[in-house]
């Protein structure tokens, strides 16, 4: 078997089934419809976004609606891996303020990779430790936001100044912990 025929039937297996359903037309999945979603799927599978875009967006008008839902969310998928594959930084700083975008956005989960790489090519990016324990404090992460920040503040003390006004963490302002982070007590 070659690579493009494994390939292809595993792709297949992937896809989510689409068999008929009480009441619903049987020769959905067997029809040329579902035929070019498999293929659209398959150029998904292949990191081929453009043009599987394309197919996906041909199905609309004609494909039942088991199909055209499917379609709407490969079609979502496929701007964000374009979107995301598209995405060039100059700076560390860039990365970083695109991962803000993403976190103000909601994308946490885009946005904790970004910080993740840009610590991975810069572990002293004070900012990118913030940028983590911000995220840490909004998805509820209690010592992953104590950690990322108490490693922010002794990179850069003036993060700590930073963090008592910031309302990012306002999930944090009743832990004694997070207080102590900030208020340290002076011998």
């Amino acid at each position: 078997m070659t690579q493009e025929v494994r390939s292809a039937a595993a792709g297949r297996k992937k896809t989510p089934s689409l068999a008929a359903k009480p009441g619903s037309h049987s020769s959905t999945a067997t029809g040329p419809i579902f035929q070019h979603y498999q293929a659209a799927v398959q150029l998904v599978q292949q990191g081929k976004y453009e043009k599987a875009m394309a197919a996906f967006e041909k199905l609309l008008p004609s494909a039942p609606f088991e199909i055209v839902e499917r379609c709407r969310m490969y079609i979502q998928t496929c701007q964000r891996q374009m979107n995301h594959d598209g995405l060039a930084f100059l700076t560390p700083e860039e990365r970083y303020d695109y991962a803000v975008s993403q976190l103000n956005a909601g994308d946490f989960e885009e946005a904790a990779e970004q910080l993740r790489s840009i610590l991975a090519d810069y572990p002293e990016a004070d900012y990118a430790h913030y940028g983590l324990a911000v995220l840490d404090s909004i998805t509820g992460r209690a010592q992953n936001c104590l950690d990322n920040l108490a490693r922010a503040i002794e990179l850069n003390p003036r993060n700590r100044l930073q963090a008592r006004s910031d309302n990012d963490f306002q999930s944090m302002f009743d832990d004694p912990r997070f207080t102590e982070l900030l208020y340290p007590e002076v011998p």
